[in-house]
């Protein structure tokens, strides 16, 4: 078996210039386009300053690269998209310049894979040309992302579907031309044979989005865009089921196994980031007649923040790898996504507050980004399933590994394996 930590060097060119483009033209937007939609909306002024940015990516063959070629992407597989997702981490407006931003790509996976003819006709082209934005719809208020507590329900009435019920941190919706929601048919059997999945397109009647929230502290109250949406009534043709009915989670697990792995892609750019600016700060301030990159403390931050840093990508990259060699999430893989899922909340935490205590008063300030990255700590501990939930599915697939010790001892209890051992090896004590 053979192993390599070593990228091709034709795509460590692209890279390299994926790298300096962040760096000088799409990192400075977070500086001037602020709003919680600015990435995402499509009649933002921030979208007219992305055009000819994202000219600029589709030149160079770099647009929506999570995409096979059969939709336009470059087929560069997850372990090459893992490497420039964690360049485009380091700006908010990184993946929508590139054409990989959510939860636009998972649903555009979802109507290919899925959609009508007249729906990929409609949707899924100017979708993948960044002309639209779209929304995914899942989590409930009463409750959270337990699918079994769903009470969103739709029942069929002549060729309709009629939708009823609330849903909740619906991203993107208000600027959204089409949502994929998750819905409750069948109430007599379990939850995962029960949910449906529909597309409800903008302006439907009896679809009313109540308020849209922020993430975290907002000058404007109630215009984020997560929104909490009522459904009273609300009728969508039969042909809007993406798959069949009941399949609402076989359909999910075409956009969220990726998404997972890309939210943590992300990361990677995000802590880079913020040891970045550790590191600078560490060079640039003297306190008590020290440099304070000279004090074991800070060296201790630095290398502890380095050392996870260099873990968790390097398990997120294997994560990538086993993607691209099964082709398939299966057990393994879904081990692994869960696993990277579960950390990204926790370093995030360590990583980030280091940088800020660094900095003293300057780093819980509005005057650094890093406050604004601490803010976005707890949405991916939650986003996608909370923590806990991939924690078990961790443990879970570990433990199908094992099995229970046949007696009452377990198996390397130290007198029963020395007597074995004796049994094998004692002869040589008595000739001595």
């Amino acid at each position: 078996m053979s192993w390599s930590f070593e990228t091709d060097p034709e795509f460590q060119c692209q890279l390299d210039w994926i790298a300096e483009f962040t760096r000088d033209e799409i990192e400075p937007m977070d500086l001037v386009f602020r709003e919680p939609g600015d990435p995402w909306d499509p009649n933002s002024q921030a979208a007219k300053a992305m055009e000819p940015l994202r000219a600029a990516v589709r030149e160079r063959g770099l647009w929506a690269c999570h995409l096979g070629p059969e939709l336009g992407g470059g087929g560069y597989g997850q372990v090459n998209l893992g490497l420039m997702n964690e360049i485009l981490g380091r700006s908010r407006f990184g993946p929508s310049v590139f054409g990989c931003q959510a939860p636009d790509s998972g649903n555009a996976e979802i109507l290919a894979h899925f959609g009508t003819d007249a729906q990929k006709e409609k949707y899924l082209q100017p979708l993948l040309d960044g002309k639209i934005a779209s929304c995914y719809s899942m989590t409930e208020p009463q409750a959270g992302s337990d699918p079994g507590e769903f009470g969103c329900m739709a029942e069929q009435e002549d060729e309709q579907w009629v939708i009823n019920g609330e849903k909740w941190f619906a991203s993107h919706a208000r600027f959204a031309e089409f949502l994929i929601v998750m819905v409750v048919t069948d109430k007599s059997v379990p939850i995962h044979q029960g949910a449906s999945m529909l597309l409800v397109e903008k302006n439907t009647p009896g679809m009313e989005i109540i308020r849209n929230s922020a993430v975290g502290p907002h000058a404007e109250q109630g215009d984020g865009v997560h929104a909490y949406i009522k459904f009273e009534n609300c009728r969508v043709p039969l042909e809007n089921m993406l798959g069949e009915p009941g399949e609402g989670f076989i359909v999910a697990q075409t956009r969220l196994g990726g998404g997972r792995v890309h939210h943590a892609m992300r990361t990677v750019g995000v802590l880079n980031k913020a040891l970045d600016m550790m590191c600078e700060r560490a060079l640039s301030r003297v306190t008590k007649g020290e440099v304070l990159a000279d004090k074991q403390f800070t060296q201790e931050k630095i290398a502890d923040s380095y050392t996870q840093i260099l873990q968790y990508r390097l398990h997120v990259l294997y994560t990538a790898w086993l993607i691209d060699k099964h082709k398939e999430y299966n057990r393994e893989v879904r081990k692994e996504i869960a696993a990277i899922k579960a950390a990204t909340p926790g370093i995030l935490k360590d990583v980030v507050y280091r940088a800020m205590h660094l900095h003293g008063s300057l780093g819980m300030s509005d005057e650094t980004p890093l406050v604004t990255m601490w803010a976005n700590i707890p949405e991916l501990g939650v986003v996608d399933g909370p923590s806990e939930v991939h924690k078990i599915t961790v443990a879970k697939t570990v433990l199908r590994d094992y099995e229970a010790a046949p007696g009452l001892f377990p198996t390397y209890h130290t007198p029963t394996q020395r007597e074995a051992a004796l049994k094998k090896y004692g002869h040589f004590l008595k000739e001595s």
